[in-house]
């Protein structure tokens, strides 16, 4: 079992492991804009629909972004993190597009290192992590390939390569939520819960939408015995995991921390 597969998660209750690492895709679809963003299904469709933000079409008929329309969905959380409404995002946003709008030429635009690698990595093919070095060389996407490239490490069982991949992910983009939350789970699984707990609530405070981290902040602040704090993050997994399903675990689950906390906050009291 790699380590990206590993669960690392263990509450004394039953509930999904959420512990998979995050690493920059090629493609996404709406599901994992959604849930990497915080965004309505509804809106991300009407910001393809209006032009706002570029999509492909799946052989199912739904909507594929790329990693430039990723690029556009985390500017989107920096606005709002401003206090910008979502029609004001709506107007950066489609300037920002008109950036994006490719050039007709005659000649095919070729890939880029990291686009290359981005196709190779999610075929499972060794050149990815060449490819995202000469990415690195030449500062394309220096954050994104980084934070690609410590994935590969942890699968490869370099634990301390890993780590100084994320962290160099963070010195070109502090603001990366996917190498904040990586980093997060290579100290959880190193046993260090402080600078886990550091982490995970550097990307929620980032992109508090981002539904994963919730739960493995959770398991966090209940093995810190914080009970109060393991609730609150559950609680808010919940509220973000369960919009389209409900999952009878993480009420069982949510139910046995409740009464763990009220029984401790009893004995504190």
């Amino acid at each position: 079992m790699s380590k990206k597969d590993a669960k690392i998660l263990r509450f004394p209750a039953p509930a999904p492991s959420k512990a998979d690492y995050q690493r920059v895709k090629s493609t996404y679809s709406v599901h994992d804009i959604k849930q990497l963003f915080g965004l309505s299904e509804r809106l991300i469709r009407r910001w393809t629909e209006e032009g706002v933000v570029a999509a492909t079409t799946s052989d199912a008929g739904d909507p594929v972004y790329d990693f430039r329309a990723l690029t556009l969905f985390r500017r989107s959380r920096e606005l709002r993190a401003h206090g910008l409404t979502l029609k004001q995002v709506e107007r950066e946003l489609q300037g920002q597009m008109n950036l994006f709008k490719p050039v007709q030429t005659s000649v095919s635009r070729l890939l880029s290192p990291f686009e290359e690698a981005l196709l190779l990595h999610e075929r499972g093919d060794a050149k990815a992590a060449a490819l995202y070095r000469e990415a690195i060389t030449e500062g394309d996407n220096l954050a994104d390939a980084y934070c690609n490239l410590g994935i590969i490490e942890l699968d490869n069982a370099g634990t301390p390569k890993a780590l100084d991949c994320f962290t160099l992910a963070l010195k070109h983009d502090p603001r990366h939520v996917e190498a904040h939350y990586n980093l997060a789970n290579l100290y959880f699984d190193a046993g260090d819960l402080q600078l886990a707990k550091l982490h995970y609530e550097t990307a929620a405070e980032l992109e508090p939408s981002f539904c994963p981290l919730h739960y493995n902040l959770a398991l966090v602040y209940y093995k810190l015995d914080d009970l109060q704090g393991a609730c609150a993050a559950l609680h808010r997994y919940k509220e973000l995991a369960l919009e389209d399903h409900e999952s009878p675990a993480i009420y069982e689950l949510l139910s046995w921390l409740e009464q763990a906390r009220d029984i401790q906050n009893k004995r504190r009291g």
